[in-house]
């Protein structure tokens, strides 16, 4: 439930609660003569701890998260492209959210998969929060362009 003062702040009874899916993607590393490589799965685990450590440890603002759960087993895809198998090490996240908007940066990610909102069970949104909510999100876009750009122009 979301009401406005008219002046577009939102006024939340409750905030936002939602489950994430996020799938991290790792790729093993091919080992010098017949030691020393890193298989997919290692790989994709190793990624998801470095995260999970980082949404444990670097608050974010307008974002609580209440839960995190990685006992989902690592599982492997074949990649046509690239002629190999890539591993995915999936995380649920439980999070509280100030705002709509706050949920944003989650579901832009490369590796979001999957959102259910908890809490509330209906939201009203005015004209000007459905506005502010779309340019958060096309803001976070560009930088995510830009963040890939930089990612493969360095290369």
């Amino acid at each position: 439930m979301n009401s406005s003062n008219g002046n577009g702040e939102e006024n939340f009874k409750s905030k936002v609660r939602a489950k994430l899916r996020l799938d991290f993607k790792g790729i093993g590393k091919p080992g010098k003569l017949f030691f020393g490589g890193k298989n997919t799965e290692k790989a994709a685990e190793e990624v998801r701890d470095q995260q999970v450590a980082m949404f444990r440890n670097v608050p974010m603002q307008g974002i609580y998260i209440e839960d995190i759960d990685v006992s989902t087993e690592v599982y492997t895809v074949y990649d046509d492209i690239n002629h190999n198998e890539i591993a995915y090490a999936p995380v649920e996240l439980q999070i509280s959210a100030d705002t709509l908007q706050d949920l944003i940066p989650f579901v832009v990610r490369e590796d979001f998969r999957k959102i259910q909102i908890l809490e509330p069970a209906e939201l009203l949104l005015t004209n000007y929060e459905i506005e502010r909510l779309l340019f958060r999100f096309s803001e976070e876009m560009n930088e995510y362009r830009d963040y890939l750009n930089r990612k493969y122009n360095s290369r």
